[in-house]
């Protein structure tokens, strides 16, 4: 039986994916005490990206916005697979998106912002979080973002 986060996601016409395997040595998630720190989700559906190249060149700021949506989705995935329940979530405590950019491209927080929008629409006042939103040269499968997530959990 979902849970209210998850009867949320469908309000919104989303699903909540299945937890996309690691590339190499890692865990999508770990839990530290009351705490849940996602590795960083890249953009993946079905096993694979949709889009590839950097921000500002390959891809727009409107593309990479939405694939920073479908990386806090995976992370709400990978939040799950250890937490249990998604209702658990007290609140999103940290969120940093990296993105893959154009040498002159400057616009990492509006591309980030859609991580950061589905979180708040999703959870409510919950989804309030610190956030760092960092350009970089190159991300894992030449994706154009990657987002991690920390949350908080309350006892079961």
């Amino acid at each position: 039986m979902a849970g209210a986060v998850e009867a949320k996601l469908a309000e919104l016409g989303l699903t909540l994916p299945d937890v996309v395997p690691p590339l190499a040595s890692y865990q999508p998630a770990v839990r530290s005490g009351a705490y849940v720190y996602t590795s960083g989700q890249l953009p993946m559906v079905d096993g694979k990206l949709a889009v590839t190249g950097k921000v500002g060149a390959e891809v727009t700021p409107d593309e990479a916005k939405e694939l920073a949506k479908t990386c806090a989705l995976n992370a709400l995935a990978a939040v799950k697979s250890v937490a249990g329940d998604l209702d658990r979530i007290a609140r999103v405590v940290k969120v940093t998106g990296f993105v893959a950019s154009a040498a002159d491209f400057t616009g990492q927080p509006g591309v980030v912002n859609g991580a950061s929008e589905l979180l708040g629409a999703v959870l409510g006042d919950k989804g309030v979080h610190a956030r760092s939103a960092v350009g970089v040269a190159v991300l894992p499968l030449d994706a154009p973002v990657e987002v991690e997530v920390q949350v908080e959990l309350v006892d079961a």
